[in-house]
């Protein structure tokens, strides 16, 4: 995809001021030139443009408020005079993996007064005797070069950073608001749950309760049926024993006037 149709892409029906970051990476430059970026961009705080074949910045337009700005794995060797001309506030720039083979190639950098962070990897340059002694005396406004001050100190994570960097740092917050809101409701449905659950086992154990209680009576009658089961056995047998002992006193009156009559 060639440069102007990416960035008509990334704008997704915003227009040019309401953009403060743009990334056209491995897209494709014409001709080695920047290609439909124009001074509209007025808002713009970060660019970057890695591997999209550049041989030249001549074509940046001008943008006072870009602050960073990403031009590694391209083939530019010089004319950076234009950076300082166009991009007056730009604190960050990263050059790594051109063609810049000398120190002097660097000095129109000088005029870029707020320049803070300097990345040259991959480059020729660094592979001068006293490198990184030459460029910090060339460039004094400069606190890391590839990433280290001059006391060879790596630049912490908030020096890396654009300040206010980030397009949507006003949607993430209103992002991280309504997902507080949705976790809270999350929270109150589970609750919510929770306490359904709760009815529901609690209402198991009244019915368990209430079965007991039933057997319990079923238990009790049973058992009051078969103690009159046994009232009634016994008291068959109470008579029964009284039958027979009315007989045996019978029979021994009868044995007893035999007896007499013999007599």
């Amino acid at each position: 995809m060639d440069m102007k149709k990416r960035i008509h892409l990334e704008l997704r029906n915003r227009t040019p001021s309401d953009v403060r970051e743009l990334v056209l990476d491995n897209c494709r430059s014409v001709e080695g030139k920047i290609e439909g970026l124009t001074a509209e961009f007025v808002n713009l705080e970060f660019l970057s443009l890695i591997n999209v074949g550049l041989i030249s910045v001549s074509n940046l337009p001008k943008l006072a408020k870009l602050k960073k700005l990403e031009l590694s794995d391209n083939r530019i060797s010089g004319g950076l005079d234009v950076l300082a001309e166009k991009l007056p506030n730009l604190t960050h720039l990263n050059l790594s993996g051109n063609k810049l083979k000398d120190i002097s190639t660097l000095e129109p950098l000088k005029k870029l007064e707020n320049l803070k962070s300097l990345d040259l990897f991959n480059c020729e340059v660094t592979n001068l005797n006293d490198y990184r002694e030459s460029v910090f005396k060339l460039l004094p406004q400069l606190t890391y070069l590839d990433g280290y001050d001059m006391e060879d100190r790596e630049a912490s994570d908030s020096d890396g950073e654009v300040d206010g960097e980030g397009v949507d740092d006003d949607e993430d917050e209103e992002g991280e608001e309504e997902e507080d809101e949705d976790g809270e409701e999350e929270d109150f449905d589970e609750e919510d749950d929770d306490e359904e659950d709760e009815e529901e086992v609690e209402g198991e154990d009244d019915d368990d309760e209430v079965s007991g209680d039933e057997e319990d009576d079923e238990f009790g009658q049973d058992g009051e049926v078969e103690d009159e089961d046994e009232d009634e056995d016994e008291d068959e047998e109470a008579e029964a024993g009284k039958g027979q002992k009315r007989k045996r006193e019978a029979e021994d009156e009868d044995d007893d006037e035999d007896d007499e009559d013999d007599d």
